[in-house]
């Protein structure tokens, strides 16, 4: 069987009395093809073997933590004060050294100027005796602890002051 160079090639098998035309894949099909290996390799090179990108536990990590930290900052904008508003507190350098400073004229007389402890305990260190997480440290200061000598600061200081040296106090805490 003799075909003309003009026609389309057609296979020699039939099945069920239907011929295949012998035509190769598209430019299009066979680019997309290559390409999509090329991004695979590329891909499982970047993120496996090189370690450059963030694997997925890191990157579900860093969502989290940006997540924990917008919940924080909006909990400390509607007033809400937990362990997390005081951490984010902790994070603004204006907040810090507000309380650094309420901290240095009323606090350093007993806790030391380096928080190293005089008549007061310690401040420096990641244990403390009436509790070291933020809400701890807030009550403490507030109320005072009358039976360790510790006078509450509350209402000579204010809420907002009060405030400002727990989140320098956390912002200096050991972890």
């Amino acid at each position: 069987m003799s075909q003309n160079p003009n026609e389309e090639k057609i296979r020699e098998h039939t099945f069920d009395g239907i011929q295949e035309f012998d035509k190769s894949l598209p430019n299009w099909w066979l680019f997309t093809l290559y390409a999509t290996i090329v991004f695979s390799i590329a891909y499982w090179v970047y993120y496996q073997k090189a370690g450059i990108g963030l694997d997925q536990e890191e990157e579900l990590k860093a969502a989290m933590a940006e997540i924990d930290e917008n919940v924080a900052r909006a909990k400390a904008e509607a007033g809400v004060l937990d362990d997390d508003t005081f951490a984010v507190m902790a994070k603004d350098q204006g907040i810090v050294s507000a309380g650094e400073l309420i901290y240095t004229q009323n606090c350093s007389a007993c806790h030391g100027a380096n928080r190293e402890g005089g008549i007061g305990l310690a401040l420096n260190d990641a244990e403390w005796k009436h509790g070291s997480n933020p809400l701890a440290i807030k009550k403490i200061v507030d109320e005072g602890v009358a039976t360790a000598g510790m006078p509450p600061w509350g209402p000579v200081l204010g809420d907002e002051k009060v405030n400002q040296v727990v989140a320098f106090l956390v912002s200096k805490q050991v972890k």
